[in-house]
C-alpha cells in the first residue's frame, strides 16, 4: 500500500514514459500539449482568422485523448494515488520564497500568491497572468513546440532541435527565477 500512496519512484514511471514513447514513435505520431492546443482552436474554427490553424483536426483528434488522460489521471492521483504529503524543497529556497513574500512554500502544487482567484480582482495579479499567457504562447510557437513536445518527444528521436529548444527552456528559467521573480515580488 506505501508504494499508492506515495510518488512513483523513476523507475516506474521513467519506463512507463518511455513504453508510451515508443508506441508514439511506431505509430508515427509525436507528442506535446501545445499541438493539442492548436486542435482545439482548429476545431473552434480559428482557422478562419489564421493560416496555423487551417488543419485537419479530424486527423489529430487521437491526441485529444492525451488531454483527457491529463486531466483524468490528475484527477486519480489527486483522489485516490496522493497521501497528502507536501513537496520537499530545499530549506534555503524556502527562506528565498518567505523573502519574496510566498507564504506557504511546498505546501500547495502552485503558490497562492500568484494563482489564487482573488489575484484576478488586483492589477497587477491580472497583468502577470495575461502577461504571462502571452509569453508562454508566444515561447511555444516560436519555439515549435512546448516544453513536454520536445524534452520527451524530441528529445527520445535524437532532434537537435529539440536539445537546442530544451536547452533554452531551462535557460529561460533560470533567469526567470533569479532575476526576473525578485523583481515581480
Amino acid at each position: 500500500m506505501d508504494f499508492i500512496l506515495n510518488p512513483w519512484p523513476w523507475y516506474v514511471s521513467g519506463p512507463l514514459i518511455a513504453f508510451v514513447m515508443a508506441l508514439l514513435l511506431y505509430f508515427g505520431k509525436t507528442f506535446g500539449m501545445s499541438s493539442n492546443l492548436r486542435t482545439f482552436c482548429a476545431i473552434g474554427g480559428a482557422g478562419k482568422y489564421a493560416n496555423f490553424f487551417k488543419i485537419r483536426w479530424r486527423d489529430y483528434l487521437w491526441s485529444l485523448l492525451v488531454v483527457l488522460g491529463a486531466v483524468v489521471g490528475g484527477f486519480i492521483a489527486v483522489q485516490f494515488l496522493s497521501n497528502g504529503s507536501t513537496s520537499a524543497i530545499n530549506p534555503t529556497t524556502v527562506a528565498e520564497l518567505n523573502t519574496l513574500g510566498f507564504d506557504n512554500v511546498g505546501q500547495t502544487l502552485v503558490p497562492d500568491e500568484i494563482y489564487a482567484l482573488e489575484n484576478l480582482s488586483s492589477l497587477k495579479g491580472l497583468a502577470l497572468l495575461i502577461i504571462g499567457g502571452m509569453l508562454v504562447g508566444f515561447g511555444t510557437r516560436y519555439a515549435g513546440g512546448c516544453t513536454s513536445g520536445h524534452a520527451i518527444t524530441g528529445l527520445s528521436s535524437l532532434q537537435r532541435p529539440s536539445l537546442v529548444a530544451v536547452i533554452g527552456f531551462f535557460i529561460g528559467g533560470l533567469i526567470m527565477t533569479n532575476f526576473l521573480l525578485p523583481l515581480i515580488f
